[in-house]
């Protein structure tokens, strides 16, 4: 599928739902990022069709279950979580700070 074939796609499916197919709102649901001339231009072209909803786009979720379906190695994960001790400590500090200049004020 396009991009302009996606995009129409989801006009067409904001159309039927009674939605004005808005840039923002197209953006939003789209799979990947795009351009916003691309987006601007095919919305420009635009024209509804309630039967054009039928293909499937993938959301985000589901693209998102694919590119991380991948598994990471436990050495990895320990490296991480190692690394990422001492950065939740100083967040944890950094909370407790906030909390008592909040209390002093």
């Amino acid at each position: 599928m396009t991009t302009t074939d996606e995009i129409t796609l989801i006009a067409n499916q904001l159309a039927n739902q009674g939605k004005k197919p808005t840039v923002a709102l197209v953006k939003t649901k789209l799979t990947k990022p795009m351009p916003l001339p691309t987006i601007i231009t095919t919305l420009r072209n635009w024209t509804h069709d309630p039967q054009l909803v039928e293909l499937e786009i993938e959301s985000k979720e589901a693209l998102r279950k694919k590119s991380t379906s991948t598994s990471i190695p436990p050495e990895i994960e320990q490296a991480i979580a190692k690394a990422l001790q001492p950065i939740e400590a100083e967040l944890a500090q950094l909370k407790a700070l906030v909390i008592n200049l909040t209390k002093q004020q």
